[in-house]
């Protein structure tokens, strides 16, 4: 296996921690409250934010707007102390409009200035934060609207006519509508939030909550039928700030650039939270996903600090390394993903042509934040998923009834996390029985399959549901996936089990090629001949179908369960977190 190590003499900084058992043995969870200043009876993560950054004129936010002829970017800068007031003017809206804790706010709208105000805005007042992905239609909108009992929206003016009048009588909790006009006159019965900024005071005292009062709801992607909502606490906080640290190596000074959108968990945790807490410089782009695009914002905002998914190297990877190779990337120290499993090629390709290697980490929705992480100072083993930060206990399980036994090395099994860390999710909405099964004897249980190694390592194998059971051997996606991708035409693959009369299931590969690869036999028979080298005969695809492109979800998952149910002709299930019709 390529290992990759780290010279920690020749890192432009040093990272946040170096000693990887000491630092976990000395951390607990009481002193970085401490830090933050927070206790279990008052907690609030705006008023967090606001300690942290009193009086900084740095910048905060940069809003990236689209490259000039000559190549230039267009920025709007918003400093700490500016985000600050007009949060502070935002929550006194809330507050005129008689907006507490028991109001839930959706937000839908782009990255611009008035989301990241309205967010912190909302949560200074204790109002509990749903954002939504600014691509949604009318449907998926209308049914988180409805399951989440919204009560205030924060979206634009166009938004609001193509997206929410045709569904606004369905949704009767919804009181006041805070429209950013376009500068005509608000719609009828919506309010213009910067006419009512305007008039309203830039001090505002954040409402005194505790570590457990709801903060945040985010709807995860529905497997079958309806979105799951999970619900996060203000004292999350005291997560996104350790993690910010260990996970991605925050320093002060740092420009960073997460590509999530804020309608993902990721773009809200570390998109907006996270950076906000650890004082850097935040790039925001609200444009599609363009690779040279992307190198350009790289090279010409001096990132130093990315996040982004999977899904998103593997597209740079596929427009090829003479487009990266235009660029000069000198700021950037360090790249981390997340979203799906990281395939070992793209942590090789990513090290030879971008000059760093992607850093895998691992966590979900319901976590909250990052719990197992490849990090600066430590070697990377390419196709793991990394090892547990401080504070965090991993574990592979079986579970059985209502206990669980713990695996040892090398073994497959359930990833499970021992309970109890301040990010931890603390309920699915309207759903009670649902969170009681993710925990068991103390553990709470991922649903995603794994192995930890003899070094400590985690490797994803695959969700419970992918899993494919051939000939009595458990197959996982990920494994089949990264051999196929060795191959240098290929761009991405996705592996599901289909129904077999003898061998109970066989491997079935859908495979996307890199620009200029056309799908002929002799590719297919390379390729069959690729993964029976690599994996052997009884993991190695049946079939190999060439795919113009995988349907994702937004965050960058490929959706498997979509490509399995189209081939057995089943119904799809929730497609409102599709990325694109394919």
């Amino acid at each position: 296996m390529d290992v990759i190590t780290k010279d920690l003499h020749a890192l432009s900084t040093i990272p946040n921690w170096v000693d990887y058992e000491g630092e976990r043995e000395r951390f607990n969870w009481t002193a970085v409250r401490a830090e933050l200043g927070v206790t279990d009876d008052r907690c609030n993560i705006a008023s967090v934010v606001e300690h942290r950054a009193r009086g900084r004129e740095a910048v905060a936010l940069r809003f990236v707007g689209r490259p000039d002829d000559d190549g230039n970017f267009p920025a709007q800068d918003m400093t700490y102390a500016d985000l600050i007031r007009q949060s502070s003017r935002f929550t006194n809206v809330l507050r005129s409009l008689g907006a507490g804790r028991e109001d839930r706010m959706f937000v839908l709208m782009a990255r611009q200035p008035e989301l990241y105000v309205g967010i912190l805005g909302a949560l200074r007042n204790g109002t509990v934060v749903c954002p939504m992905f600014s691509s949604f239609g009318p449907e998926p909108i209308a049914t988180r609207m409805q399951l989440g009992g919204a009560t205030i929206l924060l979206t634009t003016e166009r938004f609001y006519r193509q997206k929410i009048l045709p569904i606004r009588d369905r949704i009767p909790t919804l009181r006041h509508v805070l429209i950013v006009s376009d500068g005509a006159a608000a719609p009828v019965d919506t309010i213009d939030l910067h006419a009512r900024m305007a008039e309203a005071s830039d001090v505002a005292e954040p409402a005194v909550t505790t570590a457990e009062d709801p903060a945040l709801l985010h709807f995860t992607s529905g497997t079958t039928g309806t979105p799951k909502g999970a619900l996060h606490v203000h004292g999350a906080v005291i997560t996104h700030f350790a993690t910010g640290r260990y996970g991605l190596d925050l320093h002060p000074g740092d420009t960073f650039w997460c590509t999530a959108d804020p309608g993902w968990v990721t773009g809200m945790s570390y998109g907006v939270i996270t950076p906000l807490l650890h004082g850097v410089t935040s790039i925001i782009d609200s444009g599609e996903f363009d690779p040279e695009l992307w190198y350009q914002i790289l090279q010409q905002m001096s990132v130093s600090v990315w996040y982004t998914s999977p899904t998103a190297i593997r597209m740079l990877m596929k427009a090829g390394p003479e487009l990266a190779q235009r660029y000069r990337y000198e700021n950037l120290r360090f790249i981390a993903s997340v979203g799906e499993p990281l395939n070992p090629e793209a942590v090789i390709w990513s090290r030879d042509v971008l000059g760093l290697p992607v850093h895998d980490n691992w966590w979900q929705t319901e976590t909250g934040g990052i719990m197992i992480a490849n990090t600066p100072a430590f070697r990377i083993k390419p196709g793991s998923m990394g090892r547990p930060l401080p504070g965090i206990d991993a574990f592979i399980v079986r579970r059985t009834g209502d206990q669980v036994s713990v695996l040892g090395p090398d073994t497959t099994g359930e990833l499970a996390l021992r309970a109890g860390w301040p990010g931890m999710f603390r309920g699915y909405l309207n759903n009670p029985e649902r969170y009681a099964k993710c925990f068991v004897d103390g553990y709470y249980l991922t649903g995603d399959l794994a192995r930890r190694d003899s070094d400590g390592y985690f490797w994803f194998v695959g969700r419970a549901d992918d899993v494919i059971k051939s000939a009595g051997h458990l197959i996982g996606p990920f494994e089949i996936e990264s051999a196929i991708m060795e191959h240098p035409a290929v761009a991405e693959a996705a592996v599901i089990g289909i129904p077999d009369p003898v061998s109970g299931q066989r491997v079935k590969a859908f495979v996307t090629l890199k620009a200029g690869q056309e799908p002929t036999d002799s590719l297919r028979r390379e390729l069959f001949a690729l993964t029976r080298r690599r994996l052997g005969s009884s993991l190695a695809p049946k079939e190999i179908e060439f795919a113009s492109q995988l349907p994702h979800t937004r965050s960058g998952k490929v959706m498997r369960r979509v490509l399995k149910a189209r081939e057995l002709g089943l119904p799809t299930g929730d497609l409102s977190t599709l990325e694109a019709p394919l």
